[in-house]
């Protein structure tokens, strides 16, 4: 049996897994896609290691090929996985590893030891309103300074930032390797990005920098290439969760 995927368009099947105590379970892909406007202004960091004088002290992360500022897969699933897990062991000063997370959260986001395979696959994310942003652009610099409590010394610095109303294209691959947990696993997702958009995303959220929202969520089955109504709908709540929902012009 054989697949095209709509994230990658290339052709896959579906493949046998085999059980701990033997036989074989089949196991599906789905494709998680969504919309992540930025609010304001947003730091992710990049190097900063060759910069020529006055340049700016802190740039965020690009695309080498067209230049453009990125959301890395990692950085959305880094943050998603800490305030899940926040959310479940309630102390946030007293964090477990992340290998003694929740159960549920391991299974979602996989652990190093013992190694436990991530059911989610996180691409970085790419700009996809770059024309309508034009004549703005899509980042501009913010300065700041650190002022000394002993003797009012200033320490200025520059970071770059994604402006407000810049949109990212997410893409989210899930294995579903056990069907009575799919809905289970993707509630769990749709929690964490709840969370996200009452947090922050990238650097300097006490500042006010990196809020976001996540719209227009769509869950398609790689196999058949259609839309999962039922599973779409678990996110359909994520949107009204929003910290600047009714933000004019965004």
């Amino acid at each position: 049996m054989h697949f095209v995927c709509p994230l990658h368009g290339g052709s896959g099947g579906v493949s046998p897994l085999l059980r701990p105590e033997g036989g074989l379970i089949m196991y599906q892909k789905y494709l998680i896609r969504c919309t992540l406007v930025v609010r304001t202004g947003m730091h992710i960091g990049g190097s900063a290691a060759f910069s020529a004088i006055g340049a700016v002290d802190s740039p965020v992360v690009r695309d080498p090929y067209t230049g453009q500022p990125i959301v890395p897969g990692s950085s959305l699933k880094g943050k998603l996985r800490t305030l899940l897990a926040r959310s479940l062991c309630k102390d946030i000063e007293d964090m477990p590893d992340c290998d003694a997370d929740n159960g549920n959260i391991l299974r979602l986001f996989g652990s190093a030891a013992p190694v436990r395979r991530s059911r989610l696959q996180f691409a970085d994310a790419f700009v996809t309103n770059a024309s309508s942003m034009a004549a703005i652009g899509l980042t501009e610099v913010k300065a700041e300074n650190g002022i000394s409590r002993s003797n009012g010394g200033a320490n200025p610095r520059q970071i770059e930032r994604v402006v407000a109303g810049t949109e990212f294209g997410v893409n989210i691959v899930y294995d579903a390797t056990d069907p009575d947990q799919t809905r289970e696993d993707l509630a769990l997702l749709a929690k964490g990005m709840k969370l996200l958009q009452l947090d922050y995303l990238g650097g300097h959220g006490s500042r006010g920098s990196g809020r976001v929202s996540l719209l227009d969520f769509h869950v398609t089955d790689c196999e058949t290439g259609a839309e999962d109504k039922a599973l779409t709908g678990l996110f359909d709540e994520v949107a009204n969760y929003e910290l600047f929902p009714d933000r004019a012009g965004l």
